[in-house]
């Protein structure tokens, strides 16, 4: 049957690919499963949410952003482009296979390209730029209101921009006594500004709901 050698094809060709041929093959592998239709049915939700696995693992988004939005926003001109899966392959200079490579092109510039604003409208809602201010400007107000200890701001700051720290690292960053350094590191766990896997683990921004709209009113407006 040519379904499993369809499928054993297009795991050679997609699996086991740098980071800049996976962001580029995120959108050639939508439309060739696709084309494929191994499914009777919800093959285009297969493919949407293959897609957006292959851009979360190979660009870390951490989910904050997905091509299926901006595939429903250009409904017409994806299913336009879509409706070329099954070109043939137009002249010599189309591709080696059966199916027509520059079909396959324009699917995927238009792909990459709904990918760009995707990220571009998230960009504009969480404001990235103004991220680290309102989040300083919080916690200032929160240790002067006795909520957090001092310094609080310092260990969010280096957390935001290094992505995570290790609990042994707050001392030296602080310029504070270990036992301090657990003390802060204590409340900010306790208050669910941070968390942690486990009692050692590096510490992350937790951006608990009840501050999203102060931390990210772009995104969340109060």
């Amino acid at each position: 049957m040519p379904l499993p050698r369809f499928l054993t094809r297009f795991e050679e060709a997609y699996a086991k690919l740098g980071r800049t041929d996976a962001i580029i093959a995120s959108a050639c592998a939508h439309h060739r499963q696709l084309w494929i239709h191994p499914f009777l049915d919800g093959n285009g939700r297969v493919a949407r949410l293959m897609s957006y696995a292959m851009q979360r693992e190979t660009l870390d988004t951490g989910g904050i952003w997905s091509i299926a939005r901006g595939l429903a926003r250009n409904e017409a001109a994806y299913q336009q482009h879509l409706t070329a899966w099954d070109m043939q392959r137009r002249n010599d200079l189309d591709g080696r296979g059966t199916l027509s490579e520059e079909a396959l092109a324009e699917f995927s510039i238009f792909f990459l390209q709904t990918c760009i604003d995707q990220v571009a409208f998230m960009q504009a809602l969480v404001q990235p730029d103004q991220l680290r201010n309102r989040i300083l400007i919080w916690a200032e107000e929160e240790a002067r209101a006795d909520r957090l200890p001092q310094k609080s701001g310092a260990v969010l700051e280096a957390i935001l921009f290094r992505g995570e720290l290790p609990r042994r690292d707050v001392t030296a960053l602080l310029q504070i006594s270990e036992r301090s350094a657990r003390r802060v590191t204590s409340a900010l766990l306790e208050a669910e500004i941070l968390t942690s896997e486990r009692p050692r683990a590096p510490l992350h921004l937790a951006f608990p709901a009840r501050l999203a709209s102060r931390w990210m009113p772009g995104l969340f407006p109060g």
